[in-house]
C-alpha cells in the first residue's frame, strides 16, 4: 500500500512471480523433451538388423513400415508382437530385395511446424521474460532514487481507532496543558473571536519511559484530525538535501491536510544546536534543521498545522527552535509521584491476572522514581516471576521479587563465596544496615542481603520515608556515612581493607565533589558554584576542562577529601558504639544470608541494650503495609 511518503517498492523479498514463470517455461521444456520419448516406448522390442534379416528369412516378418529418412523399420511379427529396427539409410539394392517378400511400405515423413518452432518459441519467451523482470527491477531502483526526498512520516487518518487520554493514566496537569491543543483543532473559531492565538509548536520534555509518545498519540486521538508520525532519524540521509526536502514535503502535505497535528519524536537527532562539535557543523542536519525553522515560522506561516516534539535532552536543542513562533511551548512530563504511580500500575495489572492479596498502593509507594516504562516493566517481571513458581496468578510475594530483581539485579546463582568472603561480606552490609538504621536522616533498611545479586557481592537496600524535593544538608551526610559503614566495618572487625568497598566510594566521591563544587556546602569557597563539565560534542568543553584556577582546584579535592574523611571517621565512631548490633546482623546474615528492615532495628535494639530511637520505634522501611509514603530509592550495593 502506498502510503504518504510514496510507493512502497518492492524489497528483497518482495515480487517473485519471475520465478514461477521460470519454473513453467522449464516443466514445458522437460515435457516436449521427454514425454514423447516415454509414449514411444511403450510396448515395442527393440531387435538388431542381422536378427531382422534371420527373421525375414525364417517369415517370422508379418509386416514392415521404413523410414526413409532414417532407415528405422518398424512393422510387426507373425505373433502379433511390434518390433523396431535400425536399418541402414538410405537402403541399398540388397535390402530392397530383402524386404520385397514381406508386405512392406516406404514412408518419407515430414516434421511438423510446430515440433520445429516450439523450442524457439520457449526460448523466445524466456528472454522476454528475463528482461521484463530486469525492466522491472530497473524502474523499481528508479522510483526509489526518485522518492527520496519524500517524507517518511506515517498518516493516521479519523476512521483509524487509537489512543485517547482517558488511556493515559495519571498526568492530569499535563492532560490539561495539553488539551488547549485539542480544543484548538476542534473549535477554532472560539480562539479567533478572542484574538488568542494556540502555539505553533509543543515541546514535550522529560526523561526517557514517561510516555511522550503516548500522550501525543492521545492529542491525535482527541483531536480527530489527521497526524502524521515522524521520527527526527527519518530526516537523515546520506545525501546533503534530503533532509531539508522530506520536511519540506512534510509540511505540503500537512497543509494539505490542515488542520492537522506533526508529532516529530527524537527532535535532538536533528535540533541539535549548530555550529558545535568537533571538526565543525554537520551539513545534512544543519540544512535540515534550517528548513524546519523556516517552515515553522518563515515568510510563508503555516495555519492550521500545530507541531508536538519530543525529547529528553532539551539542553543541546539550538535557540532558535526554542524561541517563541516555534516551539512556543515546553511541557515537561516528570517521572509520576505516588498518586500517579498507582493508576499506571492499575493500567498495567488490566490484562493480568493478579491474586486478591497484591496491594498495588503499597507497591506504588514502594517504587519511587520509577518512570511509566519501569512500572510496566515491574508488572511484567512479576508475572513472570509468578509463572517461573508455577502459580496460576500472580501475587505480592512475586511483585516483591520483581521489584528487587529491577532494583538490585538478577541473583547469580553459579556465583559461590568461600567462607571467609561470605563473612566478610556479612560485616561489610552490616555496617551499612546498622548505620542507615542508627542514622536519623539516614532512609531506613528495606532489605540487606549477602546473596551474590546484580554485579555486586552483596546489597543493602534503603527506601525513603517521605518524598523530598529539597535535600537538606544533614541527609546528604548521613546519606555519605551510610555509604562509609562498609568500610568502616572491615576496618574495625579485621583492621584492614578489602576491594568491596570500590562502589561505595565512587558514589561517596561524587556525591562530595557535588557539594564542594554545585551546592556551595563548603566553608573555604563559600557561595560559589561550578556546574559539570560541558560534553565535547556540543564544542562546551573543547578548549577547557574547567573554568576555576588550579588554586581552586586544589582547594576544592582538598575540601572534597575533607568531607569524606568526616564521615568515615563518624562511620567509624558510630559502628563502635554499636558493635554489639553489627555483630549481631552479620550472624543473622550468615544464618539466614537476607534480612528486612524489621529484623534489621530488632537485632540492633536488642544489642545496644535499649531502643536507639527516642520515640522507641524503629524507622520502618516504605514497602511494609505500616509504611509511610515514600520517594526515590537509594540501593546501597556493598
Amino acid at each position: 500500500m502506498a502510503g504518504p511518503g510514496g510507493p512502497t517498492r518492492p524489497g528483497p523479498g518482495g515480487d517473485k512471480s519471475w520465478r514461477w514463470v521460470l519454473a513453467l517455461l522449464v516443466l514445458a521444456l522437460i515435457a516436449v523433451v521427454i514425454v514423447p520419448q516415454l509414449l514411444h516406448k511403450s510396448t515395442v522390442t527393440s531387435v538388431s538388423y542381422p536378427e531382422f534379416v534371420r527373421d525375414v528369412h525364417a517369415h517370422k516378418i508379418g509386416s514392415a513400415t521404413v523410414d526413409n529418412n532414417t532407415g528405422v523399420i518398424t512393422g510387426k511379427l507373425t505373433s502379433g508382437q511390434s518390433y523396431t529396427v535400425n536399418g541402414p539409410s538410405p537402403l541399398t539394392s540388397t535390402e530392397l530385395q530383402l524386404l520385397s517378400g514381406i508386405p512392406a511400405r516406404y514412408l518419407t515423413p515430414t516434421q511438423s511446424a510446430w515440433a520445429t518452432w516450439l523450442p524457439t518459441i520457449l526460448l523466445l519467451v524466456f528472454l522476454f521474460g528475463i528482461f521484463m523482470w530486469f525492466s522491472r527491477r530497473a524502474q523499481g531502483q528508479m522510483s526509489g532514487i526518485m522518492s527520496i526526498g519524500r517524507s517518511k512520516a506515517k498518516l493516521y487518518t479519523t476512521e483509524r481507532p487509537r489512543t485517547t487520554f482517558s488511556d493515559v493514566a495519571g498526568y492530569n496537569g499535563v492532560k490539561i496543558e495539553i488539551s488547549e491543543v485539542v480544543d484548538f483543532l476542534k473549535v477554532p473559531g472560539r480562539f479567533r473571536d478572542v484574538g488568542a492565538r494556540i502555539p505553533k509548536g509543543i515541546l514535550l520534555v522529560g526523561p526517557p519511559g514517561t510516555g511522550k509518545t503516548l500522550l501525543a498519540r492521545a492529542v491525535a486521538g482527541e483531536a480527530g484530525v489527521p497526524f502524521m508520525s515522524v521520527s527526527g532519524s527519518d530526516f537523515m540521509e546520506m545525501f546533503v538535501g534530503v533532509g531539508a526536502s522530506r520536511v519540506r514535503d512534510l509540511f505540503q502535505t500537512a497543509r494539505k491536510q490542515a488542520p492537522a497535528i506533526i508529532f516529530v519524536d527524537e527532535i535532538d537527532s536533528i535540533g541539535r544546536k549548530r555550529g558545535a562539535g568537533l571538526g565543525g557543523g554537520h551539513d545534512e542536519r544543519e540544512q535540515t534543521l534550517n528548513q524546519m525553522l523556516s517552515e515553522m515560522d518563515g515568510f510563508d506561516p503555516t495555519e492550521g498545522v500545530v507541531i508536538i516534539a519530543a525529547t529528553n535532552r532539551p539542553d543541546i536543542l539550538d535557540p532558535a527552535l526554542l524561541r517563541p513562533g516555534r516551539f512556543d511551548r515546553q511541557i515537561v512530563v516528570p517521572l509520576p509521584d505516588l498518586d500517579e504511580r498507582l493508576p499506571i500500575l492499575r493500567v498495567h495489572c488490566k490484562d493480568k491476572r493478579v491474586g486478591p492479596d497484591v496491594n498495588l498502593e503499597l507497591v506504588a509507594r514502594g517504587t519511587p522514581g520509577m518512570s511509566g516504562a519501569d512500572l510496566a516493566n515491574l508488572v511484567n517481571e512479576a508475572a513472570l516471576h509468578a509463572v517461573r513458581r508455577g502459580a496460576v496468578q500472580v501475587e505480592m510475594v512475586d511483585f516483591e521479587a520483581a521489584r528487587d530483581r529491577v532494583l538490585m539485579g538478577q541473583r547469580r546463582e553459579s556465583l559461590v563465596l568461600s567462607d571467609e568472603e561470605k563473612e566478610r561480606v556479612a560485616f561489610h552490609e552490616g555496617g551499612h544496615a546498622v548505620l542507615a538504621y542508627v542514622l536519623e536522616h539516614a532512609d531506613p533498611v528495606h532489605k540487606v542481603t549477602i546473596l551474590p545479586t546484580g554485579m555486586a557481592l552483596g546489597v543493602t537496600q534503603q527506601l525513603p520515608i517521605e518524598e523530598r524535593h529539597i535535600y537538606p544538608r544533614e541527609v546528604i551526610e548521613d546519606s555519605l556515612a551510610v555509604r562509609m559503614g562498609g568500610r568502616a566495618a572491615e576496618l574495625i572487625v579485621y583492621g584492614d581493607l578489602s576491594t568491596g568497598a570500590s562502589n561505595d566510594l565512587v558514589g561517596n566521591t561524587e556525591l562530595a565533589r557535588k557539594m564542594v563544587r554545585e551546592w556551595g556546602m563548603s566553608a573555604e569557597l563559600g557561595p560559589m558554584a561550578w556546574g559539570s563539565q560541558g560534553m565535547v560534542f556540543l564544542g562546551e568543553d573543547l578548549m577547557h576542562s574547567r573554568d576555576y584556577s588550579e588554586d581552586t582546584a586544589r582547594v576544592v579535592d582538598a575540601e572534597v577529601a575533607k568531607i569524606l574523611r568526616e564521615q568515615e571517621q563518624r562511620a567509624l565512631e558510630l559502628l563502635g558504639r554499636h558493635r554489639g548490633g553489627l555483630d549481631a546482623v552479620a550472624r543473622g546474615l550468615l544464618e539466614r544470608e537476607t534480612l528486612d528492615g524489621q529484623e534489621v532495628g530488632k537485632l540492633v535494639d536488642t544489642a545496644y541494650g535499649a531502643p536507639v530511637h527516642r520515640n522507641g520505634t524503629a524507622k520502618v522501611p516504605t514497602f511494609s503495609p505500616d509504611a509511610h509514603p515514600a520517594t526515590p530509592p537509594g540501593p546501597e550495593a556493598g
